[in-house]
This record gives structure tokens, sequence and C-alpha cells, in this order.
């Protein structure tokens, strides 16, 4: 058992966690492995049951996006920032699973279901294989892996509608260096819906991210899945934004 994976004593090296570990249980083919901070009681402990339940699943969709077998990750349920609803988000040290196999997930009483995308955004981005990671391109795909496999549980963290309430800046053509910006975010979740509704799939999309690398952009997605022009991205994609009858008020703007 890697240092990286295991602690001394047992316990997870967590990247921000600092309290009490309790050790929830491991699904049968021993990949994930369920904690809980023990102070958040009975729901918190529901919450870590419910998780290690559903794991299973959430490997096998990630696995079959990213066409590849992960290893194995650690996972515990705390009040991130203090919060018990699932907005404290999620988090792990990198994307890869030999140094980001610890992952941290916040707490949602009563709503397993958002517990469980957290932990595929997280997964997700070990699949990355150290690429995309802290890019607003890696960012809108780790929220769209988690979308896809939680039936949108975390539709309140949507970020389309702050790009299109700024001005619908492009990042289609260039990378955003950070996966803090939700302007840059939400110009990839809505690219990526439109991709949606052209028909190719998220594996084929996520499989031809991590393969561009980091100095990928979205245009070049584009050009390599429809081989078209690069360069006929992003005016495509603003022209069909604009006609949305709707406008872009969520990130699935595409249906």
């Amino acid at each position: 058992m890697s240092q990286s994976l295991k602690a001394r004593g047992g316990i997870p090296n967590w990247p921000g966690f600092r309290g009490t570990s309790q050790l929830v249980g491991a699904t049968p083919d021993g990949i994930v492995t369920v904690y809980v901070d023990p102070s958040l009681g009975s729901p918190g402990l529901q919450n870590a049951q419910d998780l290690l339940a559903d794991a299973p699943q959430v490997v096998a969709a990630n696995n079959a996006l990213f066409g590849t077998t992960g290893g194995a990750v650690n996972v515990i349920v705390y009040a991130l920032g203090g919060a018990t609803d699932g907005t404290g988000g999620a988090d792990h040290a990198a994307c890869n699973y030999q140094t980001g196999n610890n992952i941290e997930v916040d707490a949602s009483f009563g709503s397993p279901a958002r517990v469980s995308a957290l932990f595929e955004a997280e997964l997700s981005e070990c699949s990355m294989n150290g690429q995309l990671c802290g890019l607003s391109t890696g960012e809108a795909l780790s929220r769209w892996c988690a979308s896809s496999t939680s039936n949108n549980a975390l539709a309140d963290f949507a970020t389309a509608p702050d790009w299109a309430q700024n001005g619908e800046p492009d990042f289609v053509n260039t990378v955003d260096p950070t996966d803090q910006n939700p302007v840059s975010t939400g110009c990839g979740m809505a690219f990526i819906s439109w991709l949606l509704s052209k028909q190719h799939t998220l594996a084929q999309i996520a499989q031809q991210m991590v393969t561009d690398g980091d100095a990928g952009t979205f245009a070049v997605v584009y050009g390599a899945l429809t081989g078209d022009n690069p360069a006929n991205a992003w005016p495509s994609f603003l022209q069909d934004v604009n006609g949305l009858p709707g406008g872009v008020h969520s990130d699935n703007p595409f249906g």
C-alpha cells in the first residue's frame, strides 16, 4: 500500500480534513473505500453508506466515459466549509490515481445523489491522467461527468448562465488557466452541451480532451470529432447559442 494512499496507521492522507476518519466500508472489489466524519451523526453516516452502495456504478460509468480502468481511491464524507447540503463541493490533491486518490466530498443530508455526483466530479479528474487539471476545460468536463452519472443532481452549480450574462467571451479558442472562473467554465459547459446536441457522446468528448491534453482547446475537440476546420467551432456555436429561444439558463441549454 503506497504512502500516498494510506498514512501511517492506515488512515488516508486527506488533502484538507483533519478530524477523525471513521471507516464505513469498501466496495467488494476494493476499488473504493469510504470514510465519514463521525461528528456528522446519523445523517452523515447515511450519506457515506449510500455512497458506498452507489460507488460501483459510479466507477463503472466513469471507466466507460474515459475508456480506461481507474485505480483504487479513498473518499471521506464531511462538512466541507461547514456545509451539509453539498454546496461545500469536493476536493482532492491531483488529477491522477497516485497522488489524487484521497477524495473529500461534502455531506448532503437527505440527498445521496449529490454526494455521488461530487464523488464523480473528483473521480473523473483522476481519470484525466494528469491532464486538464486546474483549467477551464477540465473543470467543465468534470462537471459534465458528474451531471451525467447523477441525473444532474448538482444543477445549482450551473455556470453557463454566468458566461451568457457576462458577454459570452470566447473560451472555445482559448483555455483559461484556472478552474475557479465561472465564466470560462460556463462557456465550456455550454459548448459540451452543444457538442452533445450534435450527436457526439460525452465519452467521445472526454477521451478526445484527455488525448489533446492541457494545450487542447474546445475548438480542437470540435475539429477532431467533426472533421471540420476548428476555426468554424466558435462562430457555429455562437450562432446556435444566439438562436436559443429561451437563452442560456442552465448548463445544458441545448437539452
